[in-house]
């Protein structure tokens, strides 16, 4: 992992640095506000990866005020860092084939001060417009028909929330709301397939972040998987903070539910980075399981999806991919998943992928919704 983040920091740095000297550049004329842009541009870069290694050593205000800052600064980062490509692409062809009128030529200087106005007011309209989109959540209603086999059961009303992401952005406000939603449909089984916490256990709770938890609802309980960001915060600690909510954890096992279903659920892919252990593979997984029943499946990260139908999984539920969140992140996640975002069926096993309730990083979508996945099981017979 120390070369991952040591890659990353990299690339970063030298992306901003690119963003940075072109705003530089724009303020030739006006010398004056150099140490103010100074200041502002690496508070706004670095304050999130501060409050990441020094979160032990922040005032809880300086803490949450870091988080929001470098939250929505990646979202700045990326659209000022295509509308810097877009314009380096305009400026090299103008001045190459000639195509720029006179006047920009002699009046340079401001034409660069109003384009990195221009460029702003435009991303930070975008970013407004994406962070209120976060917080209308839908309700999204699927269908599927399972094989009832051995299950007295005729039907199952699931709710599943994938990607919550508890932090200081995605509060106890926002949870308390998602809470209510999941409540209003009258759920027999609530389901989380990884990503709850997006921070340390320790920083949620010092917020009270979590308490909401318990005002869940439904006849079978609340059960999860780990994602990748409960092994980047600490998956001992994160599961512990779960099951103080009544959360049942499970990592790479399966429990039969009221003697008429199963639930499976893996440890997420990244384990072996973060603790340098493997995860069971699916056929160890429910090698105990009495395949007469049905069987549901949480895997946070949608890959190798024909594993589940090898396996004889039923319902596989995953999130994870956000959907690329915002463009031109689902340009990525198309090409990188089969399926981004939505319902699939391969031969008999239903699949159902969460862009997700929460969001990572900044809090900006635009290219999905939030989302509470409502999925109505009618078990027939086969």
């Amino acid at each position: 992992m120390l070369i991952f983040f040591t890659i990353f920091f990299t690339v970063y740095t030298t992306l901003n640095y690119y963003i940075f000297i072109r705003g530089w550049q724009a303020l030739t004329a006006y010398p004056f506000l150099k140490t103010f842009y100074v200041v502002i541009f690496v508070l706004a870069a670095y304050s999130y990866i501060i409050t990441k290694i020094f979160y032990k050593y922040l005032h809880p205000v300086v803490h949450d005020v870091l988080t929001w800052i470098g939250s929505f600064w990646f979202a700045f980062f990326v659209y000022f860092i295509l509308s810097l490509v877009l314009i380096d692409i305009i400026r090299f062809t103008g001045f190459q084939f000639h195509l720029f009128p006179e006047f920009i030529a002699r009046n340079y200087e401001k034409v660069k001060l109003i384009t990195a106005a221009v460029v702003i007011i435009s991303v930070s309209l975008i970013v407004i417009k994406g962070y209120i989109n976060t917080r209308c959540i839908n309700i999204r209603t699927v269908e599927v028909e399972i094989p009832k086999g051995s299950s007295a059961l005729n039907e199952l009303n699931i709710v599943m929330a994938g990607d919550i992401h508890l932090s200081p952005i995605n509060d106890e406000k926002f949870l308390s709301g998602i809470v209510e939603k999941i409540n209003n449909l009258n759920p027999d089984i609530i389901l989380f397939p990884g990503d709850i916490v997006d921070d340390k256990a320790e920083v949620l709770k010092r917020l009270g972040i979590g308490e909401a938890f318990k005002k869940l609802k439904s006849k079978y309980g609340v059960y999860t998987s780990n994602g990748n960001h409960e092994f980047i915060n600490g998956v001992e600690e994160a599961d512990k903070y779960m099951k103080e909510f009544g959360f049942n954890v499970l990592r790479d096992e399966a429990v039969k539910i009221d003697d008429n279903f199963f639930v499976a659920a893996r440890e997420d892919r990244s384990i072996s980075g973060f603790t340098g252990k493997r995860r069971k593979s699916l056929e160890e997984i429910i090698s105990g399981v009495d395949k007469s029943y049905p069987v549901i499946l949480l895997d946070h990260t949608p890959s190798g999806l024909d594993e589940a139908k090898n396996n004889g999984i039923d319902l596989q539920l995953s999130g994870h991919t956000h959907h690329g969140q915002f463009f031109p992140g689902n340009l990525i996640t198309n090409l990188v998943y089969e399926i981004s975002w939505g319902y699939l069926k391969k031969e008999s096993t239903h699949y159902y992928v969460t862009c997700g309730v929460g969001t990572w990083g900044p809090p900006v979508r635009n290219v999905s919704k939030s989302e509470i996945v409502n999925i109505k099981v009618q078990f027939v017979n086969n």
